[in-house]
């Protein structure tokens, strides 16, 4: 890396890391499938496929359930916040764990613990119980389960698979849960009129039995020597954060990924939009438009990534798709046309996969490896707290300044601060592998 905050932690050669015959015609625009030659990465993302979709049916089942007891949209926002905080707290221990004891082992614990309460989720729901209460404390531990998973699934990554194809790995993987939000949540709602709610919990508890079963077959992934005797604390969890204030090129990678969601992520304007701005095409299929158009994007992206996955100036990739996310948004705050402002959204979703591609490939590769796992546990309260706080942003400003204008300011604010930021710390500009 041509960076003077590169790791000088050893690289472990793996066959896959002699690259193989250049790419022609066609070819080198299509979804780069290198990584998928290795065996131990290929199990860890076919567990992906499964699990992308089934996740998103209890993902969808779950509020449902809840509206149909109280038939309250507040009930559902406030199951919402009750799994985001186990979500935060699990995720920052979790990547403390991941660095302190072999990953494979955890993966199989927090693997089988979701799997469990989606089964438990299943029983309450063919018991016929109907009590928010007993939902909302299953969602809160299945966000705790989750926070805990997602560090170690995303560090593992590195040890499975060379440096140079972390950005294909990242695309092959964010592409698949990406499609899982565009197919889970349309397979649910053919399912729940045919087989039932409680159904769609089954099927997402059998489909995790698969993801144990491959992720068993993985590995062992332990700590590397001299990091295997610390303990997984308060102060594990802080030696990460001041890892991160000390390598600026992980700092602006959060921050890049804050600034795109915080001032960008629109979507707690989409019902408004739907029913005053784009009612006259029908308010349904406006709003269901415009929540699928960002997801579609993202896995028109991942399908083509093979024209950006070989990128070496990983800092200059992730300032310029954040950019083109803010311009893009700006385009759909200013566009009165729904299939305009539906295509600006879903170029909005390719930029969002180019950089989270190279987002992930910074923090897998400027990490070492004892940090990496306390750098995905921020990097998954980053990606789950950020467009929560947009609702929050967004909403307030639409109320204040009407929705098109408040979704066009925050695109260009987008642009004003990623810019100012890549002008004021030169880091992330120079890093590159």
């Amino acid at each position: 890396m041509d960076t003077s905050e590169s790791s000088t932690e050893p690289k472990t050669p793996t066959p896959a890391a002699v690259a193989g015959p250049p790419r022609r015609g066609w070819r080198r625009w299509a979804m780069d499938t290198r990584p998928l030659r290795i065996p131990a990465y290929r199990r860890l993302w076919s567990s992906t496929i499964v699990t992308a979709v089934g996740s998103q049916l209890t993902a969808v089942a779950v509020p449902k359930q809840i509206y149909d007891i109280t038939h309250s949209s507040a009930w559902v926002g406030a199951a919402s916040l009750a799994g985001l905080l186990p979500l935060i707290v699990f995720a920052l221990w979790g990547g403390a764990v991941a660095d302190t004891m072999d990953r494979r082992r955890l993966l199989l614990i927090t693997n089988t613990g979701i799997a469990v309460t989606s089964l438990l989720f299943w029983l309450q729901a063919a018991a016929g119980l109907d009590s928010v209460a007993v939902l909302m404390v299953l969602l809160a531990l299945q966000q705790a389960f989750w926070g805990l998973n997602a560090p170690a699934r995303n560090a593992s990554i590195a040890r499975l698979v060379p440096e140079n194809e972390l950005p294909a790995a990242n695309a092959l993987g964010s592409t698949v849960m990406q499609t899982g939000q565009v197919v889970g949540p349309l397979l649910a709602g053919v399912l729940i009129p045919v087989i039932g709610l409680p159904e769609l919990y089954l099927i997402d508890a059998l489909a995790l039995c698969v993801t144990v079963w491959a992720v068993y077959r993985l590995p062992s992934l332990p700590p590397l020597a001299g990091t295997a005797n610390r303990r997984a604390g308060v102060r594990e969890i802080a030696a990460g954060f001041r890892y991160i204030s000390l390598h600026k090129v992980l700092l602006l990678s959060f921050l890049a990924d804050i600034v795109a969601m915080v001032l960008g992520m629109p979507r707690a304007l989409f019902p408004q939009l739907a029913a005053q701005t784009y009612g006259s095409y029908g308010e349904g299929l406006a709003l269901g438009l415009l929540f699928a158009a960002i997801p579609i994007g993202a896995v028109l992206g991942g399908l083509f990534s093979g024209t950006f996955s070989r990128a070496r100036r990983h800092g200059w990739m992730v300032i310029g798709a954040v950019v083109a996310w803010g311009l893009a948004i700006a385009g759909f705050g200013l566009s009165g046309n729904l299939w305009i402002a539906a295509a600006f959204l879903a170029a909005a979703g390719v930029a969002d996969m180019v950089s989270m591609v190279f987002r992930g490939a910074i923090l897998l590769s400027a990490a070492t490896d004892e940090m990496r796992g306390r750098m995905q546990g921020v990097f998954t309260v980053v990606v789950a707290g950020g467009p929560r706080l947009a609702d929050v942003l967004h909403g307030t400003a639409g109320s204040v300044f009407g929705t098109r204008t408040a979704v066009a300011g925050g695109g260009l604010l987008v642009v004003v601060v990623m810019l100012g930021l890549a002008a004021a710390v030169p880091a992330l500009r120079r890093y590159r592998v």
